[in-house]
């Protein structure tokens, strides 16, 4: 939209002429439509929505580290029960 200003003057100079002056401003008025605004929520939609992504992945990770944590104790047990077997079938086998 452009915008429109007119200014009229008359000025008389000592000889008695008039003149008359008129100037005349057009600008473009730069009306908001919003886009910076709706530019600014959608890159906060985008940074939410990608930050419960990483939150996702990083709790992910976390879970598989603790199973795997789990498992190699388990296996551990494992082999201290299978240890203790196999001490004690010796014992049994030396008398003792």
């Amino acid at each position: 939209m452009t915008e429109h200003t007119t200014d009229t003057s008359n000025e008389t100079k000592s000889d008695g002429e008039v003149t008359h002056h008129t100037t005349i401003i057009e600008r473009d008025s730069k009306s908001s439509s919003g886009s910076g605004m709706v530019m600014a929520v959608i890159l906060l939609i985008a940074v939410v929505i990608g930050g419960v992504f990483a939150f996702q992945y990083l709790q992910q990770g976390q879970i598989e580290t603790e199973a795997i944590s789990e498992a190699a104790g388990s296996v551990g047990d494992a082999a201290e029960q299978v240890g203790d077997a196999a001490q004690d079938a010796a014992d049994s086998l030396n008398g003792g």
